[in-house]
């Protein structure tokens, strides 16, 4: 094998596939980045067997062939380079990478490409380390998939012992994608419509959070104006996303990245029954307030279990939402903020990181609060967006004393 590729391309290839390297597995190779050299390209590819990464760069192929090699050492060494050209070659008979660029060169032991597991790919399948993988092929609109995906994640549960709950429910049903995760104490939906049309059947899977957080993390340097293709193979319980890079041909990060990961073979369980249907408060105050608000609240909350409380004041032409905190050892601290309060007053307590990160993640410059009763979960909706595109209920701490 002999390849050459911008250092720069590289790096962040490395950068792209590195998060799917195995860091506990009793496998070697599963420790090592998979390089092929083909077609002018080379292959990037990592997997910890529950996610795996393909990543193909511009490249200039002089000898086919690929080798793995130890994923840490390499992404540091080629991320300490400078932005010239890498040249790389591969003695087969020692199983070595040769690196040089500029005045720096090195050689790396790998580990035969054949022990390296088969990654599934929606390519042609002419590689001797990648498999094609068949199922319902759809696409999504990548300029929005990025947002959609971390308005949903961070209400995912982290805790492994609910695996259920560490996913994301994706729902494709006539023309639109709903993504919902939850984690006992809060849900996020958010839903959009397909450009493609109608799917040809509905169908609902679950997805790891970590899953769609790295997509998220890719699509940050995809090409926008091209759409991101998915298939889903439930006969296999996996699931696989492409996308496309941008930039100039040779110079751009990368030419194209696929991610595919094992489904969560479970039933979500059922959270309509949790969405209010009903307020008897509705409170519309800006966003940007309204975070930084409970950020500061929160330097108090956070030595008494979180809580922030909100006491929504309804006025002639106008209202208050007054934020309290309070600590025993730290002192206590008061923000209020101008609203627009329709409906009874109500005194209601939340865990300040749910609103945080719920708050965090809406860009429409004003949010609405709709709640009933102290003891009844509260709906966070952006002002602007569809009724049906964003939802995220947060249920509320012990009621206020």
């Amino acid at each position: 094998m002999r390849v050459s590729c911008f250092q720069e391309n590289l790096a962040k290839g490395l950068a792209i596939v590195g998060r799917a390297v195995s860091t506990r597995s009793t496998m070697p190779v599963l420790g090592n980045i998979l390089l092929e050299a083909k077609d002018n390209q080379l292959r990037l590819a990592a997997t910890n067997r529950e996610i795996g990464i393909n990543c193909w760069l511009a490249a200039k192929v002089e000898d086919e062939g690929a080798i793995t090699v130890p994923a840490r050492l390499l992404a540091e060494f080629v991320n300490s380079l400078p932005p010239e050209r890498i040249d790389m070659e591969l003695a087969v008979r020692t199983q070595t990478l040769t690196l040089n660029c500029a005045r720096y060169n090195a050689n790396m032991k790998g580990i035969d490409a054949y022990d390296f597991p088969l990654i599934p790919t929606a390519g042609d399948g002419t590689s001797d380390t990648t498999a094609v993988i068949d199922g319902v092929r759809l696409e999504l609109e990548s300029a929005g998939l990025r947002k959609m995906i971390e308005q949903v994640v961070f209400a995912a549960s982290t805790d492994e012992s609910r695996p259920t709950l560490t996913g994301v429910e994706v729902k494709f049903r006539d023309d639109r994608l709903t993504m919902a995760a939850t984690d006992g104490y809060r849900l996020s939906i958010r839903s959009a419509r397909l450009s493609q049309g109608l799917v040809p059947e509905p169908m609902t899977v679950i997805v790891p959070a970590k899953s769609l957080g790295e997509l998220a993390r890719i699509s940050a340097d995809a090409d926008d104006t091209r759409p991101v293709q998915v298939i889903v193979t439930q006969a296999r319980n996996q699931i696989l996303f492409q996308l496309w890079g941008k930039g100039e041909e040779g110079r751009g990060a990368f030419h194209r990245v696929e991610l595919v990961s094992e489904l969560i073979d479970a039933k979500f369980p059922p959270y309509e029954g949790i969405i209010p249907k009903t307020h008897t408060t509705r409170t519309i105050v800006d966003t940007a307030a309204l975070l930084k608000g409970v950020r500061v609240a929160f330097l108090f909350a956070r030595d008494n279990a979180n809580i922030v409380r909100l006491h929504v004041l309804p006025a002639p032409g106008g209202g208050q939402v007054r934020l309290t905190a309070a600590s025993n050892e730290m002192g206590d601290n008061v923000n209020e903020i101008d609203a627009l309060v329709e409906g009874e007053d109500l005194d209601i307590a939340f865990d300040a990181r749910f609103l945080i990160d719920v708050l965090s993640q809406i860009d429409q410059p004003q949010v609405v609060l709709e709640t009933t009763q102290p003891t009844r979960p509260g709906a966070i909706r952006p002002v602007g967006m569809g009724q049906d595109e964003f939802l995220h209920v947060v249920m509320p701490m012990h009621p206020p004393r």
